[in-house]
């Protein structure tokens, strides 16, 4: 039986899960609102537009959020639910080839707390539960098929 470390549950098969819609409305020259059928937004720009998010910026908050949200449940259960977590990611793009070749994280997490021994052993079981269960991570690791249609009026 596996369980879900970000919720704790047995993961079922059934996919009766409401599904939500994504997509990006065009607000200016390079300057889209991102939009979900929750109703959540994000604006979303080129870097020199103040207020917005660059995609890039996006796809990394989403590495590092996933990894937060991964590693939330063996952190809460050690150390409560009121533990504080930083999760920081940079990468610099390689604007020869569009992509960035290489992204790092930096989990921040106060274990003082705890022992030594059991600090680690925390550790083991965060980094296992991110590598698990972290879509976001596990994709840009295995790489994905992006598949592109265009429709016209």
């Amino acid at each position: 039986m596996t369980i879900d470390q970000q919720t704790g549950e047995t993961p079922s098969n059934d996919t009766a899960r409401p599904h939500t819609d994504l997509w990006v409305e065009r607000t200016g020259t390079r300057r889209y609102t991102g939009k979900s059928s929750r109703g959540a937004e994000v604006l979303v720009g080129s870097e020199d537009v103040d207020g917005v998010f660059t995609p890039g910026e996006l796809l990394k908050i989403a590495l590092a959020a996933c990894t937060g949200m991964s590693s939330d449940r063996p952190l809460s259960r050690r150390l409560g639910d009121d533990y504080d977590a930083t999760v920081r990611v940079s990468g610099a793009a390689d604007r020869e080839n569009e992509r960035y070749p290489v992204l790092e994280e930096i989990l921040e997490v106060d274990l003082s707390e705890l022992d030594p021994a059991a600090a680690e052993r925390l550790l083991v079981v965060v980094e296992r539960a991110i590598d698990a269960v972290c879509t976001v991570g596990r994709t840009i690791k295995a790489g994905a098929t992006v598949n592109l249609a265009i429709t016209t009026d």
